[in-house]
């Protein structure tokens, strides 16, 4: 698919993009294809034309059954482990969550509200608040993920932004997003640091960090897009530092593949692109995957609330 990338790219052809988690189904569609079985609506910009369903958030009945303390903690010490053997020094750990939704994936995605949404059929809905990349009038811009805290709690902000672990954790993912926009651009330097973003869910609102890293590309990089692309993956926010050998850790621990989720999705207006990380995910068989990034210094109980935490659906 790389190579089709770069041939739309050298073209201007406007186009949309789902990569997994195992780079192992790519798939691509130009932007006009109103055939495709993927939908999106990233910040407006949508491949369809059908109008949004009314709201059903009035009668919405949403259950989640995560699993228990004894099965996550059984996954957490063995990523521990491998921090403590020096194999990685920041670990993202995801599990599933079987959740009860009286809505289809279909009604599900015409009806959140969320930075980045999309639907493959019969495959998953996802409703992403994280941006993987975006290029702009030839600069590229990540936006690493890193630190989520129940908003509700009195100076959540402060409370956050000053946690050694969480600064830690943000710290190692920000420097590994540097690097990697290193290898496809020019000038690369964290432009923000450390800022913090609201989201609202049905259960309340999720504070979480985000920084930007922004990079200089090369005036033809046009042709260069699906090699940019594929260099950047798996996103850094979503697998761990070293990058190569943290996978293999998420493969050995999680035991089955990601697929979709964790991977990305965006589109290629013929000049500039924007992307998303695949998370707040459900699956064709209502399960809701999440999870978190462990360090030395995460606690197993902060862990485990936070991966339930990430299970929510925003339609309010």
């Amino acid at each position: 698919m790389k190579e089709i990338l770069n041939e739309w790219g050298r073209e201007r052809v406007p186009f949309i993009f789902l990569i997994d988690f195992e780079s192992n189904k790519p798939l691509c569609w130009k932007l006009d294809n109103q055939k495709s079985p993927f939908k999106i609506n990233f910040q407006g910009v949508k491949n369809y034309k059908k109008e949004q369903h009314d709201s059903k958030n009035s009668s919405i009945t949403f259950k989640k059954y995560p699993i228990s303390i004894g099965e996550y903690q059984l996954k957490f010490e063995e990523v521990k482990n491998n921090l403590l053997y020096g194999n990685s020094f920041l670990v993202n750990l995801t599990t599933s969550t079987p959740i009860d939704l009286e809505l289809s994936l279909e009604e599900i995605f015409y009806n959140v509200h969320a930075k980045y949404s999309c639907w493959l059929e019969n495959e998953f809905v996802c409703f992403s608040p994280e941006t993987f990349i975006t290029i702009k009038d030839g600069a590229i811009f990540s936006y690493p993920m890193k630190g989520t805290i129940d908003a509700t709690i009195y100076d959540a902000k402060n409370i956050l932004l000053n946690d050694s672990k969480e600064i830690a954790e943000h710290a190692t993912i920000v420097d590994l997003i540097r690097n990697d926009l290193s290898l496809v651009s020019d000038n690369v330097e964290v432009s923000k640091f450390r800022f913090y973003e609201e989201i609202q869910t049905q259960d309340g609102i999720i504070g979480q960090i985000s920084s930007e890293i922004s990079g200089t590309l090369p005036n033809n990089y046009h042709e260069q897009i699906g090699d940019i692309i594929f260099k950047l993956l798996p996103a850094g926010s979503i697998s761990g530092a070293p990058k190569q050998k943290t996978i293999e850790i998420i493969k050995k621990v999680e035991g089955i593949d990601r697929g979709y989720y964790t991977g990305i999705a965006g589109y290629f207006d013929g000049e500039n692109l924007d992307s998303c990380v695949l998370i707040r995910y459900i699956e064709q068989n209502y399960n809701y995957r999440s999870g978190g990034g462990i360090t030395f210094m995460s606690d197993l109980n902060n862990e485990y609330k936070e991966m339930i935490d990430k299970v929510y659906v925003p339609i309010f």
